[in-house]
């Protein structure tokens, strides 16, 4: 009797490890779905205007990657050093930025990866005043405040520009402020000048009517980089259909600047007339980085002594 008990209840107990074997394995394939869900999500960040604002808003780019198992969460960031940051981080995938932001964020040991950049576009922005202003040139900026997003591409605007007017930082103050908060400031006086791009400087030239004292124009590129991480840039497959899409939207742009501004005004809350002018001021023509990324990297010290 006690040795038939002894059978049943080691059959009992073998019934029982199988059971917890089995919900252990079935939690673990749970686990590994999510897992592998969670790779063929791609997270994007962008900036309040820019070609992957468009494929935002579209919707075209989802259809795409939809095809081959992908979906994408987006975030939106009031510029270029923020996103990096993500970007450093690991909250994001991929996104777009200046030319500057990448070289402090490297400077920082950020993984970044360059894929592909847009012409240059130095007319896209510049150092503006109020219409009334004293001040003619940026040799009138010694002593005064300006106001800018640190890090941004305009920090290297306004280090080149305070160069070429034979003055540095330490000649002005300078007021560090996201494009919002900033342009609180310049119309409420609180700075002097402000320095900016487009399209917040359209809608500023536009609705303010402000003085631009110096664009970019033989001191800067400033074009827009699109970046990826280090984890990120295997995964060939995806960033051939953004790239792909990047040029698709590149083209509609390029070709219907007025039809681009009226479908994006309501998206981003910009005026039409300000983001066709936007539009209509930079170049066009997506071009891929064949360049290796360690003689990128290479001259990043350079440019970050010149930046700082």
């Amino acid at each position: 009797m006690k040795k038939k008990r002894k059978i049943w209840l080691l059959s009992i107990l073998s019934i029982l490890m199988l059971i917890a074997s089995a919900c252990g394995q079935e939690k673990n394939n749970s686990t590994s779905a999510d897992a592998k869900e969670s790779d063929k999500t791609i997270r994007i960040g962008y900036q309040k205007f820019g070609t992957l604002n468009i494929l935002k808003s579209k919707g075209s780019l989802e259809t795409h990657l939809k095809e081959v198992g992908y979906t994408v969460d987006w975030t939106e960031f009031p510029a270029g050093p923020q996103l990096l940051e993500a970007l450093n981080v690991g909250s994001l995938d991929f996104g777009h930025t200046g030319e500057a932001p990448p070289i402090f964020a490297q400077a920082a040991n950020a993984p970044l990866v360059y894929i592909a950049n847009q012409p240059a576009n130095p007319s896209g922005e510049a150092i503006v005043v109020q219409k009334d202003s004293p001040i003619k040139n940026v040799k009138d900026l010694k002593g005064k405040k300006v106001g800018l997003n640190k890090g941004s591409n305009v920090h290297y605007l306004l280090v080149r520009a305070l160069e070429e007017a034979g003055l540095t930082l330490g000649d002005i103050t300078p007021v560090y402020l996201p494009p919002a908060d900033a342009r609180a400031a310049f119309e409420g006086n609180q700075i002097d000048a402000w320095i900016i791009w487009d399209p917040f400087l359209s809608a500023a030239e536009l609705e303010l009517e402000t003085k631009t004292i110096r664009d970019g124009e033989g001191l800067v590129a400033n074009r827009e980089f699109f970046l990826t991480t280090d984890s990120f840039a295997g995964n060939e497959e995806a960033l051939k259909i953004i790239k792909e899409e990047l040029i698709k939207a590149d083209k509609w742009i390029e070709e219907n600047p007025g039809d681009v501004a009226e479908f994006l005004s309501p998206e981003i809350g910009m005026s039409v007339e300000a983001l066709e002018k936007t539009l209509k001021r930079k170049e066009y023509g997506l071009e891929e980085i064949s360049i290796p990324f360690w003689m990128i990297n290479k001259r990043l010290p350079i440019l970050f002594t010149i930046l700082n």
